[in-house]
């Protein structure tokens, strides 16, 4: 099992789940820069983090997870979209860097961005108070959603892994059996081993878990490492410096090379692509 996220709801409870493991997506978005340790397995907790989020979403989007801060690590930032596809990357100047995520991410802000195919882009932002990835965004979900979530993250040098558990909105059972529900089943979810969270397959891990407690498990959904830089998009960002400032650049340079952060590929432009960039329309 590889590169899997998997929905289950549990039938007695309005509580639904997520588990999901990376390894292939996971070393190639680590693989693309020379990241330290404790970095690497920061950018796994957030790609994780911004794949269990975008399965909440109903409709198609792209969900960004992304901190900025006065720490070793500048920025970081992950993107999911509703179709599996994975990226991040990570700004660090530091060679040693600190495991702590307030020495690392010092005074930073998370954002998450909600960015539909239809429809307005949503942006929420919290401060990253807490001591690891998981609670910062669990004090988003108390904040902005008013719904109990709980995640769990895990990233070691070969995989990352989580769990999240999340109430449903109100029905019809009673407020105080909802919330004995909650932490019978988060206090379950507690006793989980990190090693477990990476080895054991989903169906095994759930039944350890709650083999007392009915659920019911949805088909898993594959996830792979996709850039969506392409060249189209590269010349929409020579477009907006304006034809003046292009040609400067080609003047100057010969060229005009653009490396995608991401994925590192590099686009290159010349004089003789310049009237197709600005005298036709991207579409």
């Amino acid at each position: 099992m590889s590169d899997l996220i998997q929905r289950f709801i549990f039938e007695d409870a309005d509580v639904r789940g997520e588990l999901i493991r990376l390894d292939e997506s996971y070393q190639a978005i680590i693989n693309n820069s020379s990241y330290p340790e404790p970095v690497a397995k920061l950018l796994g907790d957030f790609v994780t983090a911004a794949a269990l989020l975008s399965e909440t979403i109903k409709f198609d989007a792209t969900l960004t997870l992304q901190a900025r801060s006065e720490g070793d690590v500048t920025l970081i930032m992950t993107e999911a979209t509703s179709s599996g596809q994975l990226r991040g990357i990570a700004k660090c100047e530091a060679v040693e860097v600190s495991e702590d995520l307030q020495t690392l991410l010092k005074n930073g802000q998370l954002s998450i961005t909600i960015d539909p195919v239809k429809g307005k882009r949503y942006q929420g932002i919290v401060p990253l108070e807490g001591d690891n990835l998981a609670s910062c965004i669990e004090l988003y979900f108390k904040q902005s959603e008013q719904l109990s979530t709980r995640i769990w993250l895990n990233s070691n040098e070969n995989s990352s892994a989580g769990l999240m558990l999340q109430e449903l909105p109100a029905s019809d059972i009673p407020q105080e059996t909802r919330q004995q529900q909650w932490q019978h089943l988060v206090q379950l979810a507690e006793t989980l081993r990190n090693e477990e969270l990476h080895k054991l397959d989903f169906e095994t891990l759930l039944h350890r878990l709650y083999h007392q407690d009915p659920l019911r498990l949805f088909t898993a959904k594959p996830l792979k490492f996709q850039c969506s830089c392409s060249e189209q998009r590269t010349a929409s960002a020579i477009r907006a410096l304006g034809r003046k400032e292009a040609e400067g650049l080609i003047e100057e340079q010969g060229e005009i090379a653009i490396q995608c952060e991401f994925c590192h590929h590099d686009y290159r432009f010349y004089s003789s692509d310049l009237d197709n960039i600005f005298n036709h329309p991207l579409h």
